[in-house]
C-alpha cells in the first residue's frame, strides 16, 4: 500500500480556544469537545483536522516539546468571494484574533489575508478575484 494522507494534527495548548477559532471558520465539533484530549473535525474528501492537547502528546512522548516558533504550520481556508475574505477577517480579529496580513489583492489573482489561531498559526483566507 502507498501511504496516503489522512489526517492533519495540530497539537493545541488550549483545547476549548482552538475549538472556538476553527468553528468561526465552519468546522463542526462535538458538544462538549473543549473538554476531550483528542478531537476531529472531517473535512470534505474525507480527510481529517485532528486536535490533540499538549498532554496528550507527552501522555506518549514524554521527551515532546512545544515549539518555540509560531507558524509552524499553516492551513488555508477558501471563501466563497472576495467580500467574504474581508468578512471573515473582519469578524476574526474584532473577537481578538491576531491579524497577520490584512485582506489584500495578491498578484496571483486572489483576495488573500493571514489571521493568527490561538496557537500562533497562520491561518489564510482566500478566494478568486476572478470566479
Amino acid at each position: 500500500m502507498t501511504p496516503e494522507l489522512d489526517v492533519v494534527e495540530l497539537v493545541v495548548s488550549d483545547m476549548a480556544a482552538s475549538l472556538a477559532f476553527y468553528r468561526r471558520l465552519g468546522l463542526s465539533f462535538p458538544a462538549g469537545a473543549e473538554s476531550e484530549p483528542h478531537v476531529e473535525a472531517e473535512l470534505r474528501g474525507g480527510l481529517r483536522l485532528a486536535f490533540d492537547s499538549e498532554e496528550t502528546i507527552r501522555a506518549f512522548h514524554p521527551g515532546w516539546q512545544r515549539p518555540t516558533s509560531a507558524g509552524r504550520i499553516g492551513l488555508a481556508f477558501r471563501c466563497g468571494d472576495p467580500a467574504e475574505v474581508d468578512k471573515v477577517y473582519a469578524e476574526l480579529t474584532e473577537a481578538g484574533y491576531a491579524g497577520e496580513l490584512a485582506p489584500w489583492d495578491a498578484f496571483w489573482g486572489q483576495r488573500y489575508a493571514t489571521v493568527r489561531d490561538p496557537d500562533g498559526n497562520g491561518i489564510d483566507l482566500f478566494a478568486a478575484l476572478n470566479p
